[in-house]
């Protein structure tokens, strides 16, 4: 991907503060439900990275309820870093750092953002082609340590079925704007990630018909 797609999406239309944090509606609807599940399967200490940060509200809560991990946000588009850096000021916690520039699509990852213990990506497979997901997949399997988790969430297919009217309206508004995007199939993910060193751990069904995958690297 040589530059962030230009997609109009439900949050593009994101609020925004008087200090400089924009903020996504669905962010604020899924934060709670990815942070319970960070909470059970997050190591305690370590270090994270967040794959496309977007506004940075979501790495933010992650680093105020997670104090043990040392969260860096990565995003590809530097015009979201004004607000990542606003959430990080807002938040006051030592342990978040300062936005890393990263096109996760892009092969190899910088050597420096390797050996991590936890990668999370939120809603960004369904935004990006096959191609450009397989990559991120081969970049998450390379930059974890051995044992480390990687955290997917966002909606997909479910054995090739597009499963709510929502969904299908959703992915038809994206592909209308570029044939080459859409929602990815709960199987291609898991054959994919599999094929790049991701060992499945769990699927969880998430609100609003989204999912979550927690993988693993065996070291």
């Amino acid at each position: 991907m040589t530059g962030p797609r230009r997609l109009f999406l439900p949050d593009s239309g994101a609020a925004r503060h008087g200090d400089g944090r924009v903020s996504a509606p669905s962010a604020e609807r899924n934060a709670g439900p990815i942070l319970d599940l960070l909470r059970r399967h997050a190591p305690e200490t370590g270090t994270a990275l967040e794959i496309a940060s977007g506004t940075g509200q979501h790495i933010a809560g992650f680093a105020a309820a997670l104090p043990g991990i040392d969260w860096t946000p990565t995003e590809a588009d530097p015009a979201r870093f004004a607000s990542i850096e606003a959430w990080r000021a807002a938040s006051r916690c030592p342990n978040l750092h300062p936005p890393r520039p990263l096109d996760a699509t892009a092969l190899p990852w910088p050597e420096e953002l390797r050996g991590v213990d936890l990668i999370v990506l939120v809603n960004l497979l369904h935004l990006i082609s096959e191609a450009e997901a397989e990559n991120i997949l081969t970049g998450v399997a390379t930059a974890l340590a051995p044992g480390g988790s990687f955290l997917l969430y966002g909606p997909f297919r479910r054995d090739g079925l597009l499963t709510s009217d929502g969904d299908a309206g959703f992915d038809a508004r994206l592909k209308a704007q570029d044939p080459a995007i859409g929602y990815k199939d709960d199987g291609w993910v898991r054959d994919r990630a599999g094929a790049a060193g991701l060992h499945l751990r769990k699927v969880a069904e998430m609100p609003a018909n989204n999912l979550a995958f927690l993988f693993r690297v065996v070291g």
